[in-house]
């Protein structure tokens, strides 16, 4: 081999498995090597003091475009992943959803120049049967998002369909990602909370309640137990709705639990003094410290199985204008979850392996990336993060780039921060800004992508 492009020199690498000295060799946006080789580069990167990671692999993205973009849009929100450490992302939205393959392709040929970073893109769960969500696999969908009680507009999908999908689409590669609340009880406590009369922030945690989450969540997994089609409960609030995933993977369910740092930070009541700045589905359900506590337990052994932000937000004079019952869900993610697991580090809440494969290979793995995203290894692209782990600062409103401009976790003290950012060996990020257009972030196919011939 001749010349290369890039070494980076010097730093510690992590992977999953352990913390290693060396050096990291890139080549035509690929690794091509790792370790003490003498290869000559026309660039070289002094990284000592600095952890080298793999980029972060974000499976859980709402942008809203084409929708309302003055609550995200893919320019602005791929700059913000790219600065926290984020080099692919998976993206669906409620406002346009896709259900159709026609509406698939036109979805990645409308993003074709408006993303900084690589981006995946999912589908809804189709009404029109199982051909129809066949199609958009075979274009490439990431995964089929499927709500059990209707949320955003998207009404809930009947488990007798859902069942039928799972056992026909399994052999194309179809993953599905269910938003788990039970349609019966939470328009049952929706109802009765109207009737009272009742709009303070309290009625979100009564109406989306654990109870709902967790007759769903039991559901899907004995549906995933039978079909043995594979199953990603979405955001998981609570340490015993991860038990009960926990319970049906020992047996061998093909079936996973994602959760989101909102459910390691925040707490129930914040939503009766906080109203729709705490508004996400489903709620935060931690009483107290301890309750935290049981979700850092089960993400630092693997019963949680990857993180992702669950990034949906709304400006602040959005969530804050109107009845609870009328302001958006969701909020803002993607320039915090980083940050805010890398502190986790400094606090011994997790280590950098189980970071790295938290939040980089098992999304990437699950949803058919892997090797090729979420990896440091040779043919892999050469997607990774500089990281200070020593760096110390205040997160603040002004920091956020998402255009929601504003994050819950505002005051506190994070160490550990992302000092660059690479896609495919090309400097996207550093020093807290976006250093690179929209355009150089391409449409990465799923597992059950089939190429037109």
């Amino acid at each position: 081999m001749g010349k290369i492009d890039l070494v980076i020199r010097g730093a510690r690498i992590v992977t999953p498995y352990n913390v290693i000295e060396g050096n990291l060799f890139v080549n035509r946006g690929k690794v091509v090597g790792l370790g003490k080789l003498n290869l000559p580069s026309d660039e070289v990167v002094d990284a000592r003091g600095f952890l080298l990671l793999p980029g972060m692999v974000d499976a859980h993205i709402h942008f809203m475009d084409p929708g309302d973009t003055t609550r995200e849009d893919f320019p602005t929100g791929s700059a913000a992943a790219a600065v926290a450490g984020v080099t692919i992302i998976i993206e669906h939205n409620h406002f346009s959803p896709v259900y159709k393959a026609e509406e698939f392709q036109n979805k990645v040929e409308y993003l074709k120049n408006r993303s900084v970073v690589d981006f995946g893109l999912s589908a809804h769960f189709s009404p029109n049967g199982v051909e129809e969500i066949r199609g958009v696999i075979r274009e490439g969908a990431a995964f089929i998002k499927v709500f059990t009680c209707t949320t955003h507009g998207i009404n809930a999908v009947q488990m007798g369909a859902l069942f039928q999908a799972m056992n026909m689409l399994k052999k194309d590669g179809a993953v599905f990602l269910v938003h788990a609340e039970d349609e019966a009880l939470t328009q049952a406590a929706e109802v009765e909370l109207k009737a009272c009369g009742r709009e303070d922030g309290g009625v979100i945690p009564e109406c989306r309640s654990k109870l709902a989450e967790q007759v769903a969540v039991k559901t899907v997994a004995s549906l995933a137990e039978a079909s043995k089609a594979n199953v990603v409960i979405a955001h998981c609030s609570h340490a015993h709705i991860v038990d009960i995933i926990q319970q049906y993977r020992s047996r061998g369910t093909p079936i996973y639990a994602e959760s989101c740092p909102q459910y390691f930070f925040l707490k129930e009541k914040e939503i009766l003094k906080m109203g729709g700045l705490r508004k996400f589905t489903p709620p935060a359900r931690a009483i107290s410290s301890g309750d935290l506590d049981s979700m850092w337990e089960r993400l630092k052994v693997g019963k949680i199985s990857y993180l992702a932000s669950d990034h949906a937000p709304a400006t602040r004079s959005q969530k804050l204008s109107g009845s609870i019952w009328d302001v958006p869900f969701g909020l803002p993610g993607v320039d915090t979850t980083l940050p805010l697991m890398l502190d986790a580090i400094s606090k011994n809440r997790l280590d950098y392996p189980r970071l790295v494969e938290a939040y980089a290979r098992m999304p990437a793995w699950l949803y058919g990336f892997f090797p090729r995203k979420g990896a440091l290894q040779v043919g892999s692209d050469a997607d990774f993060i500089l990281v200070d782990p020593d760096a110390k600062y205040v997160l603040e409103d002004q920091s956020i780039l998402s255009r929601a401009g504003w994050t819950p976790y505002a005051g506190l003290t994070l160490q550990g921060r992302v000092v660059a950012t690479y896609l495919r060996g090309h400097i996207v990020a550093e020093e807290g800004k976006c250093v690179a257009p929209p355009g150089l972030g391409q449409f990465i196919p799923g597992k059950g992508y089939k190429k037109r011939r």
